[in-house]
């Protein structure tokens, strides 16, 4: 059992210049708590970590010993407002292992994951406390209050309040176990991704790449020690964007292979007994908790709510893609025929080909398109302009602030009214200490109690252009920027009184829902023409490339929802293990799952291999992956009723901020949507729009 080093004693007899003089245990003077960057050290976090331990323990067990009735403030607000120093310091902390991590905060990440896991079971499994929260009168609640309460009682029962005290222990146990397990998973997913690194001697290997991009690949071989070699990094997709470009097949299987296989190579890198072990004992965790898997006891508090539910929704559509996506692999293959390839459709051929298709079925060539997508130009022309279109907000560029890497870049935010409402920051690059992918954190949440307004962050991995080149990016990077943005308006148009139900504070299923409506965005058309800008040129992007682009949106679809759709099916097959025999080794579980749903097609493979399927090993998404596919179906849904009434029209888009982006989690969501949209969610419209079926 995990002892705490942190006793009352320590406290009161800790030198108070720990407080004074660690800038995370300090509200930052900055405008709105933005963190102070320039005084925040690697040698800060430790400290911070057992001083706000030590509060927060002392906190809670102010609240749980406290003989006064149970009422909404001496209990449930106590609870929301307790362990500031702790939030702080570990916010912070874990946007820098995410983003620009070292040894020092991995071996600190390795180090604190299973004694907060613990310090979280002290405090939700305190039967004590829970049958204090149980004790607060419900009735005499409304609004966000009543919210805020019921939330708290979900949350203590989910953790397994309820449990006898050695299934608690039993709990504990578990818990600091897939702590540990889930920080050393990621760690190692980071090694397996800079091992997977691909080398090669001669430039003719790379043909087909642009100027930059062998550029990039020399200057990255040279910082690994191979002057005069080329080094090409991996993504976190199995598919990698050069893929696209490269006409040396045997480069394409070489990196498509290194991809595939990089955390099953009985290295440092390799993750296949860690998340063997997680599986398991995610298992045991809801055995405990009375439910027969890990996807039953994690979907209670999701707006699907059952992992029949969740699996039905992904069922009907995968039948349709994958119809889609064997015609697209005709296509293809029909295309290395004519071309008398003499060889079989790869998935390592897949995105070289198809992209030669789109070209002869739309004339629609990347390499035209991407000069018009310069990445500041995209951001301030195009994102900020689509959010001062659509909601009438502004941006001011803060060069004055603070940030933790020199690529990062610092906004403040201002509401139509004019009055200014956040700081906003965007990190662009992809960097060896960078996890994969792109994402929103929020430094500090939007609460009116603590008079909060949020600061908020968009993380990204685009290629960092070098020798003075522009920062060009791909129309599928334009739409990831306006979709994590989508992100940032749901934290900067929160209106809530408490953090815990703030802005992004909601169900998995729920989430991605407003980022993927503000995708479509991207191709409205008083948007499109105000960033597509030529780099060179200055031109505006010619009305002819627009409708290439619009016609092709469909292109592909059946292969881009099958491989989401198999991520989300093997996702939802780890977790919906009944007993733990069923169990295989990795590779082999695997491949069974996606033979059993139809899903094993051989030209697509699933966008994330269990070994490197990081989402659910150590991002939060176990048994939530599907959430991606519901939340689309509900931007659908209400893509078509804005079309149907305007498109993305100011009176539109207020009334989605006003249901939708304001709420937080502080109504029913499932209502919320019915009362934006006038039905509960329907299936047809994402088949349709996706291209599925004929529209």
């Amino acid at each position: 059992m995990l002892v705490m080093v942190t006793s009352l004693q320590s406290i009161n007899a800790q030198d108070k210049s720990v407080k004074m003089t660690n800038p995370l245990l300090q509200k930052s003077a900055l405008q709105y708590q933005a963190p102070a960057f320039n005084l925040i050290k690697d040698e800060h976090f430790k400290p911070a970590f057992e001083y706000g331990l030590a509060v927060h323990d002392k906190e809670i067990l102010a609240i749980t010993n406290n003989t006064a009735k149970a009422t909404f403030q001496n209990t449930i607000l106590a609870l929301e407002t307790s362990g500031v120093d702790l939030k702080r310091a570990t916010g912070m902390f874990y946007n820098l292992t995410g983003s620009n991590t070292n040894p020092t905060l991995q071996a600190l990440q390795a180090e604190y994951a299973p004694i907060f896991s613990a310090h979280s079971d002290k405090m939700y499994l305190n039967s004590k406390l829970y049958n204090r929260i149980k004790a607060v009168d419900l009735n005499t609640l409304k609004g966000e209050d009543k919210k805020l309460t019921e939330n708290y009682l979900q949350d203590f029962e989910l953790a397994g309040a309820n449990l006898s005290e050695a299934d608690k222990e039993k709990m504990k146990k578990i818990n600091g176990e897939l702590a540990s397990l889930g920080t050393l998973f990621g760690n190692k997913l980071l090694a397996a991704r800079k091992n997977g690194a691909i080398l090669f001697d001669n430039v003719t290997d790379l043909d087909g790449l642009s100027a930059n991009d062998l550029a990039a690949a020399k200057l990255k071989a040279t910082e690994a020690g191979h002057d005069g070699q080329y080094l090409i990094g991996l993504q976190n997709t199995t598919q990698q964007p050069l893929l696209q470009s490269l006409t040396n097949r045997a480069t394409r299987e070489k990196i498509f292979k290194s991809s595939w296989t990089r955390a099953e190579k009985n290295d440092d890198g390799d993750t296949r007994e860690v998340l063997e072990q997680m599986a398991k004992l995610r298992l045991q965790k809801a055995n405990l908790m009375g439910k027969k898997n890990f996807a039953e006891w994690k979907l209670q508090d999701q707006m699907a709510q059952t992992p029949e539910r969740a699996m039905n929704l992904l069922a009907k559509i995968a039948g349709p893609a994958v119809a889609k996506a064997k015609g697209e692999a005709k296509e293809i293959q029909d295309l290395i025929d004519a071309q008398n390839g003499g060889f079989k459709l790869e998935p390592w051929d897949w995105n070289f080909y198809s992209e030669q298709v789109r070209k002869a079925k739309y004339d629609l060539d990347e390499s035209q398109v991407k000069p018009y997508f310069e990445l500041t130009t995209v951001l301030e022309k195009g994102v900020f302009f689509a959010a001062q279109k659509m909601y009438g907000i502004t941006f001011k560029a803060r060069p004055d602030l603070p940030v933790y890497h020199p690529d990062v870049v610092a906004y403040e935010v201002f509401d139509k009214d004019g009055k200014s409402m956040a700081i906003y920051y965007l990190d662009f690059y992809t960097r060896d200490n960078k996890n994969g992918g792109a994402w929103m954190n929020s430094f500090v949440k939007q609460s009116h109690y603590l008079k909060q307004k949020p600061v908020i962050v968009n993380v990204y991995n685009f290629a960092k252009p070098i020798n003075g080149n522009p920062s060009l990016i791909s129309f599928d990077n334009v739409t990831t920027m306006f979709h994590e943005f989508g992100h940032t308006l749901h934290g900067l148009f929160a209106n809530q009184n408490y953090a815990s139900l703030s802005g992004t504070s909601v169900p998995r299923d729920f989430v991605e829902f407003p980022s993927q409506i503000n995708e479509h965005a991207a191709l409205d058309p008083e948007v499109l023409k105000n960033y597509a800008i030529h780099y060179k040129t200055k031109e505006v992007i010619p009305q002819e490339l627009i409708d290439k682009i619009k016609k092709a949106e469909s292109f592909n679809s059946g292969y881009h929802v099958t491989e989401l759709l198999a991520a989300s099916t093997l996702d939802m097959n780890w977790h919906s293990v009944e007993n733990e025999a069923d169990f295989k080794p990795t590779l082999i579980f695997e491949k069974e799952a996606l033979e059993k749903y139809g899903l094993l097609v051989n030209e697509v493979p699933t966008r994330y291999h269990s070994p490197y399927f990081a989402h659910i090993w150590s991002g939060g998404y176990s048994a939530g992956y599907y959430a991606y596919t519901w939340s689309k179906t509900l931007d659908y849904n209400v893509y078509d009723w804005m079309n149907a009434n305007g498109g993305l029209t100011r009176e539109n888009c207020e009334r989605f901020r006003k249901y939708i982006l304001s709420v937080g989690n502080s109504v029913d969501l499932n209502q919320a949507f019915k009362e934006f949209i006038g039905h509960d969610m329907e299936i047809e419209p994402y088949l349709r729009n996706a291209g599925l079926i004929e529209k």
